[in-house]
């Protein structure tokens, strides 16, 4: 269903009849979920769970190819239940000897310091193998192949971080997704718009929207746990001390700021805490969610007020993923902090025209920040994207944002959109190719 931007009040309201609404919450649904851990590490501890599953046994020997992003995005990060061990090998091992591929991204939850002991023996053995997957297109691309003995398994994961398109055992294909007549499972009929999301947020019976106040609860506990212990750079906890007050202040602002960053240093560092994540990336659900939570609450908005809001925000960033794809060299940042402002600007009193500048205004200001890979660091990003999107909305709220003739900006907000994901998804590709090499040739 495509509505176009310019779609009167009335119609667009008459069109979002229920069964519209149940699949609208069906696609957020399916998008925020779950997950501990840096999501591409996990989902290659996922993907050797399957391909271990489909061997019977825990295997001799794990060979892994990866495709550049993926390799990108796993290599800087701590693996949840390890202590703080960093980068795919114990990913990996901890995927064959704990992992459960019905926990999806959850999959290590029951990862225990027996299990990482045994891990590290496995990576001393020299049983896992890693490489760069050559000669493909796609940018989240996961193949494992478990052996023990004679006995070969292969799972193959592409398109987004749960999609299984390829399970096979010695000469037997279980599943081919290529034999498939069924769409994929990343492709959706709805055609999505700034309108349509809009409208979807302030006018669906509220009791439909109040599933998403979980991502709130999730979210907002794990940057509480985050205060309480050091992980990554601290950056939350800095934020948050009584000492920075002198310099950030007391109030709201620093207070988003601190949770946001707070929850991005524990899921970096590879705490075993559980994040809503938004199309894949558990930084794009906290900086999704929690720079509307704690306005909403330092606000003293209502429950209905915080839920559609959330919605906003969250839907807001699968649009905008839907267009760029799961992994590229823009980080996500970007994007979630995209869907914070417009959530916020929500709660500001704002309608439809103020949520359109502060989508101009975050792409005018944020396009080009480089992703180089998830690492403890990206709370610092976290931290610029969501101090973005509160200027961006404040900016809104004032009818002040950028025109059409600077920049990338155009007056139709959708064509905007358009912009960024074409420089993150084409423009961006040499970019991408670049920090790859460079990560992977450090001395």
């Amino acid at each position: 269903m495509n509505i176009d931007t310019q779609t009167s009040l009335s119609e667009i309201i008459h069109c979002m009849e229920k069964n519209l609404r149940d699949r609208f919450a069906a696609l957020i649904k399916k998008e925020v979920i779950p997950a501990i851990g840096c999501t591409e590490p996990i989902a290659v501890s996922l993907c050797v769970a399957k391909a271990k599953e489909i061997l019977g046994q825990k295997p001799d020997k794990i060979k892994v190819y990866l495709s550049a992003n993926v390799l990108k995005n796993a290599m800087g990060v701590g693996i949840p239940g390890t202590d703080g061990m960093i980068g795919l090998p114990i990913a990996v091992a901890l995927g064959a000897l704990i992992g459960n591929s019905g926990y999806q991204l959850e999959v290590l939850k029951d990862s225990s310091p027996e299990a990482v002991e045994e891990g590290k023996q496995m990576i001393t053995e020299n049983r896992i193998e890693i490489k760069l997957k050559d000669g493909i297109t796609e940018m989240l691309y996961i193949e494992v192949t478990c052996s023990y003995k004679d006995d070969l398994a292969t799972a193959v994961i592409s398109g987004n971080h749960t999609n299984f398109i390829y399970l096979k055992k010695n000469d037997t294909i279980l599943f081919d997704s290529k034999l498939q007549t069924e769409k994929s499972c990343d492709k959706d009929d709805l055609e999505l718009n700034m309108k349509l999301i809009y409208e979807f947020a302030i006018n669906t019976p509220i009791e439909e929207l109040e599933f998403i106040l979980e991502s709130a609860k999730v979210n907002k506990a794990a940057s509480e746990q985050s205060f309480k212990n050091k992980y990554g750079h601290e950056l939350g906890r800095t934020l948050n001390g009584k000492s920075q007050y002198s310099v950030m202040g007391d109030n709201v602002f620093t207070s988003i700021l601190s949770y946001t960053s707070a929850a991005c240093d524990a899921r970096m560092a590879g705490a075993k805490i559980p994040v809503m994540s938004n199309s894949g990336s558990g930084n794009q659900g906290i900086a999704a969610t929690l720079p509307v939570t704690i306005y909403a609450e330092k606000n003293n908005k209502t429950k209905e007020d915080l839920a559609r809001a959330l919605i906003m925000s969250h839907l807001t960033v699968i649009y905008i993923k839907q267009k760029l794809g799961r992994l590229s060299a823009l980080c996500g940042c970007v994007i979630a902090a995209t869907g914070s402002s417009c959530g916020i600007v929500l709660l500001m009193g704002g309608e439809y025209e103020q949520v359109t500048f502060a989508v101009k205004n975050m792409i005018a200001n944020l396009t080009g920040m480089i992703c180089d890979g998830a690492k403890p660091s990206c709370s610092m990003k976290l931290t610029s994207g969501v101090s973005t999107a509160v200027f961006s909305a404040m900016l809104a709220m004032e009818q002040k944002y950028v025109t059409s003739v600077e920049g990338i900006i155009e007056d139709d907000v959708d064509k905007c959109i358009d912009n960024l994901t074409r420089i993150g998804s084409q423009a961006m590709q040499e970019t991408d190719k670049m920090v790859l090499d460079i990560m992977t040739h450090k001395k």
